[in-house]
């Protein structure tokens, strides 16, 4: 390298130090300057120097959202979060990653731990394993239930802060924000949305779309008497104000939901688990059984044990489906519930498979169409209509499909059982020993190349193997009662293997199958509705409630009084929105139609008070009753709860323990039962026949 590009070398470097040295200057001097000095103590306020977890929950929640099967969850999850944590993104994604991480830390383990038990027979581990995906849904449900609940606890303590500092402003807005300001729970939040409701240029439009998002139907309650008192102001009832009576209502009403829950989760608390409990236990009690009664290996091992492995797979199945529909009709918050199936809409989207589930499904007006829609309200189902028969459809085929695959496995195991089984000459009712057992696997191999001869050879008869068996080595100098008695049991396994192929009748079943599995939607949704129906005097009792702390509100009406049990009815939602819908036409026959619409009697006598209140009497006279009677109404509604819960539990307990009991009986007592008589049975028979 010459001198001259060496000096040009060093006069760039020169000059390009003094640049960065005129630079940093000018940044010094400006980072001098008083807002960045702000900003500085700012950040230096908020840094840490230890370990955040918070802030190792935020990072987690992004690293969540780049992983494409938790990313699922964890969209999922946030969703209803977002209803409890409203307007805090910083809370929503704190306990989403909270509870992903927790969900992973309990099934990490318990993957492992079934890799390893049932590594060995691969259709019960992915099974299993589909199982426990299932368990990552009972975790996260469990988990923002908890929330709910603790949510529900919270408004206790807040509407009674609500009381006190109602008092001392005697303005609806100015309670709600002190009580919100002073308190750093999650019930602050939702209070400090209801002030920014009241106070907003349109309240009653931004009220509408809170009813759309509120937790559950207390604070609806809550933000629209706030809503009612703020318009038309309290007033004084036996000396005491409206509002704080109402407020007190709702508190009484939130105390009978929590005892109801905590009932609830108390009879339910462990009856999920139970219910998938059994697929866990299967290769251990197999595994206990064959080590200790060697009689039942070729059962546990063969076509028979695999088929009632699988029907144990199937009820645990739908037990978990329904106990989790049970469970579920518990809650009030049914708004929280996600409603968005965004794989049904692509697949509707598309035109080939809108083309296909246009041939299943039923023609608006159809009696068909109806007897759906109807069970969908009934239901109180999120679905659409498009989407059920999305999913009935794919059901079918996968059940087709899934039933092909089992039985062509069910084949596979007997053939495999075949080749791997040990050859004994006798039946054995105690144990091989290690030798014995050494030397039938030896026979087992010398017939396995036999069998691999004359496999797929329909018309081999026993003299064919019986002269195979003379020409082999293994067979060049035994006797030919032993070449006789080999080929025999040679010629019965070439029979089982021959026959195990896929026959008629079990595509038949397929067929059977694929349409159980296309009214399985059907039926889950019949039992929801089943379900609902015992839910019905809660709603009504309800209905009574909203009645009583709305009739005492000035310039109320009938109307008013629909609109909101409308939007807190759940079973009858349906035919009090097409009352409202039609109540302009006509007051008295939008009410005669929905009186003919319900058959339940303290419903009807609703609707006739109602009746009373549109054209004789005001409303406070009309459901006078309800005032007069409210002790007994409170007490009658605590009982139904207990028999609800009473009946649930019952319900419940069935069906979450069908699974175990069908485990223990079916695949373990029965199996030992039988074949231990049976074996017992044919050794005697060789004994007598030998003795003789």
């Amino acid at each position: 390298m010459s001198n001259q590009v060496i000096y040009i070398i060093m006069g760039l470097s020169v000059v390009a130090f003094i640049i960065i040295a005129i630079a940093y200057y000018i940044l010094s001097k400006k980072m001098q300057k008083s807002e960045y000095k702000k900003i500085q103590k700012l950040q230096k306020g908020t840094k840490s120097s230890t370990f955040s977890t918070e802030i190792l929950f935020q990072k987690l929640y992004l690293t969540y959202r780049k992983i494409p099967f938790i990313k699922k969850y964890i969209l999922k999850l946030r969703r209803r979060l977002e209803i409890l944590n409203i307007d805090d993104e910083y809370a929503t994604r704190r306990d989403s990653a909270k509870i992903i991480t927790r969900s992973l830390a309990i099934l990490i383990p318990v993957v492992i731990i079934t890799i390893m038990v049932a590594r060995h027979n691969f259709l019960l581990l992915f099974i299993l394993l589909m199982f426990e995906i299932f368990m990552v849904d009972i975790l996260i449900e469990s988990s923002v239930d908890r929330k709910d609940d603790a949510l529900l606890v919270q408004q206790i303590d807040f509407f009674s802060e609500i009381r006190h500092a109602y008092h001392e402003f005697n303005m609806v807005e100015e309670a709600i924000y002190q009580v919100s300001l002073d308190d750093e729970k999650e019930v602050a939040r939702q209070g400090e949305k209801i002030h920014e409701i009241l106070i907003s240029d349109d309240p009653e439009t931004e009220l509408e779309k809170y009813y759309d998002v509120a937790p559950n139907n207390f604070l609806k309650e809550f933000a629209g008497l706030s809503y009612l008192t703020k318009e038309f102001g309290d007033r004084k009832v036996d000396g005491a104000s409206l509002y704080l009576k109402n407020v007190d209502n709702i508190t009484q009403e939130m105390q009978i939901e929590i005892l109801k829950r905590d009932k609830l989760n108390y009879v339910f608390r462990s009856l999920s688990f139970i219910s998938i409990a059994p697929v866990m236990l299967l290769e251990p009690l197999k595994s206990w059984a064959v080590s200790n009664f060697p009689f039942v290996k070729n059962w546990y091992y063969g076509k028979s044990g695999m088929i009632v492995q699988i029907l144990i797979l199937l009820i645990t199945f739908i037990s978990y489906i329904l106990v989790r529909k049970i469970k579920d009709n518990g809650s009030v918050n049914m708004s929280s519930k996600n409603t968005q199936n965004p794989w049904q809409d692509k697949v509707y989207n598309n035109k080939l498979g809108k083309k296909i589930v246009n041939l299943f499904l039923p023609k608006d007006g159809t009696r068909e169409y109806k007897k759906v829609k109807d069970l969908l309200k009934d239901a109180a189902s999120p679905l659409k209509m498009e989407w059920v028969y999305i999913n009935r459809v794919c059901i079918a085929v996968i059940t087709f499909v899934a039933s092909l695959f089992i039985f062509t496995y069910l084949h596979n195991v007997a053939i495999d059982y075949v080749y791997t089984q040990p050859t004994s000459d006798y039946d054995l009712i105690g144990g091989m020993s290690a030798k014995d057992e050494a030397k039938a696997m030896e026979t087992t191999k010398i017939h396995n190349e036999f069998l691999d001869m004359f496999r797929g050879k329909l018309d081999t008869e026993q003299k064919d193997i019986e002269r195979a068996m003379q020409r082999s080595k293994h067979y060049k100098d035994a006797e030919p009662e032993e070449i006789e008695k080999n080929a025999k049991k040679v010629y019965e396994k070439l029979q089982t293997v021959n026959s195990e192929y896929l026959k008629w009748f079990e595509l038949l079943m397929a067929f059977v199958f694929m349409i159980v599995g296309y009214m399985s939607q059907i039926w889950i949704l019949m039992f929801q509705a089943r379900m609902r129906q015992l839910e019905m005097e809660d709603e009504v009792m309800q209905f009574q409630t909203i009645i009583l702390m709305l009739m005492r509100i000035e310039r109320i009406n009938v109307e008013m009084i629909l609109e909101w049990l409308e939007r807190y009815s759940n079973i009858f939602k349906s035919p009090i929105t097409r009352c409202v819908n039609n109540y302009e036409a006509g007051a008295w026959e939008a009410l005669e139609e929905l009186k003919n619409e319900i058959s339940y009697m303290p419903l009807i006598r609703i609707v006739e008070s109602m009746q009373a209140a549109v054209e004789k009497i005001p409303i406070k006279d009309a459901f006078d009753e309800l005032d007069s009677e409210r002790e007994y109404y409170r007490d009658k509604r605590k009982e139904s709860n207990e028999r609800l819960i009473k009946r649930k539990g019952m319900i419940g307990k069935v069906i979450g323990f069908a699974p175990m009991v069908c485990l223990f009986v079916g695949y373990l007592i029965v199996p030992l039962v039988f074949i231990g008589l049976t074996s017992m049975s044919n050794s005697f028979s060789s004994m007598s026949s030998t003795s003789f």
